[in-house]
């Protein structure tokens, strides 16, 4: 029942700043996180970031700690993904996806997941 959607992605040069957003709906809507994804086409898709919906604490890979800041605007189920300082391996097609599970860095926890929005950094 809950649907969640992408979009922001776009072509942006490298050092240079995306913010994804994902929207979800669903009257049964109540996750324990919001995650963020991303994979390039022929590998494995890979943890970007989560929030936990209720208390707000974040997570990140450590290949974009520092660079990307997840956050929540409960009122419109709406994450976000503030991405700076990008580079040109942060290509991919960004996914964000909801879990009622507390392993929030773990792929197979999640139970719903977007349709994607690309980003692309150029060099």
């Amino acid at each position: 029942q809950v649907q969640l959607v992408e979009s922001g992605g776009g072509l942006v040069q490298a050092g240079g700043s995306l913010r994804l957003s994902c929207a979800a709906s669903g009257r049964t809507f109540s996750p324990y996180a919001l995650g963020w994804f991303r994979q390039v086409p022929g590998k494995e898709r890979e943890f970007v970031a989560a929030i936990t919906w209720t208390g707000g604490r974040t997570y990140y890979a450590d290949s974009v700690k520092g660079r990307f800041t997840i956050s929540r605007d409960n009122a419109e189920s709406t994450v976000y993904l503030q991405m700076n300082g990008l580079k040109p391996e942060d290509t991919a097609v960004y996914y964000c996806a909801a879990s009622r599970s507390i392993l929030v860095r773990t792929m197979p926890a999640y139970d719903y997941w977007g349709q994607g929005t690309q980003v692309t950094v150029s060099s």
